[in-house]
Formats: structure tokens, C-alpha cells, sequence
């Protein structure tokens, strides 16, 4: 069964991190020293676990000049946890999270490889493909529209 929390970076930043470093840092090569950032601090921490072991991590932020706007990043699942809806699960919880804060519109930079993992759960492309760590990615938005009276 998939439970998640979500976190201040206080509270988080063991889990969150050793989920990171697993992913990003071991999986995918980018540099340890550029894991941890000025955000995680401001950042809610989305985790994820299943049967009591934490699997995944998200964060979401509110952007400083337009608070209807919120920041999805730093989501890794283990790998041996891909492929079960868990991320999906995640992502849901960081854009319920966002939402409570206000924002309507969420973005994100998509590794290449999962735009198409995003773009199922109605993320746009937003832009050109640029280079992140050495590794290829998608700004991708997702705008929630509030229904009609």
C-alpha cells in the first residue's frame, strides 16, 4: 500500500535526500554538491512509502513573483518502485499540496526521458529542450482552470 506525507524540509531532509542521492546522484551522475539547493528549505517534500519504507520524493514551491504559480522538482522514485503508480501518486499529492497554497499553475523540468510520464498527467511542453547537469530536459506546465459558476 502507497501512504504519503508531506514534509517541511526539516522534517524531510534525511528521507528526501538519501532518495535523491540514490536517483541522482548514484543512478544518474550528477554531482552531490548540486543535490541540495536554496529551495529545499522553502519547499514542501512530498514522500512517499510503501509498507513504511519511503521510495519517493517531491517538492513543491511557490514561485516569488507570482504565487498562483508553484514548482514541482527534485521527484525520484527508486528504481525498483518504477512502473507502480507510485510517481503518479506523488505528483498528485505535490499538485494537491500547491493547490492548498493557491496555485494554479504548476511547471516542472522534465528529464527527456519522462516527458512522456508528465505529459500523461496533462503537462504541456513549455519551450525549447535545454540542458540541465549535463542531462537533456522539457519545461513542462500544467494550468488547472477553475469550472464555471
Amino acid at each position: 500500500m502507497i501512504t504519503i506525507e508531506t514534509q517541511s524540509w526539516l522534517e524531510a531532509r534525511d528521507t528526501a535526500y538519501a532518495i535523491r542521492y540514490a536517483v541522482f546522484v548514484k543512478e544518474q551522475g550528477i554531482p552531490a554538491e548540486l543535490e541540495i539547493d536554496d529551495y529545499d528549505p522553502i519547499a514542501e517534500h512530498a514522500l512517499a512509502f510503501v509498507d513504511g519504507e519511503c521510495v519517493a520524493t517531491a517538492r513543491i514551491y511557490l514561485d516569488e513573483q507570482d504565487p498562483s504559480k508553484a514548482k514541482i522538482g527534485r521527484m525520484a522514485v527508486l528504481k525498483e518502485f518504477r512502473g507502480q503508480g507510485i510517481g503518479t501518486a506523488l505528483l498528485g499529492e505535490a499538485i494537491r499540496a500547491g493547490m492548498l497554497q493557491g496555485a494554479s499553475v504548476f511547471e516542472l523540468h522534465a528529464q527527456q526521458s519522462a516527458v512522456s510520464f508528465y505529459a500523461k498527467l496533462q503537462f504541456k511542453p513549455d519551450g525549447a529542450i535545454f540542458d540541465e547537469v549535463g542531462i537533456p530536459h522539457q519545461r513542462m506546465r500544467l494550468v488547472l482552470v477553475a469550472p464555471a459558476p
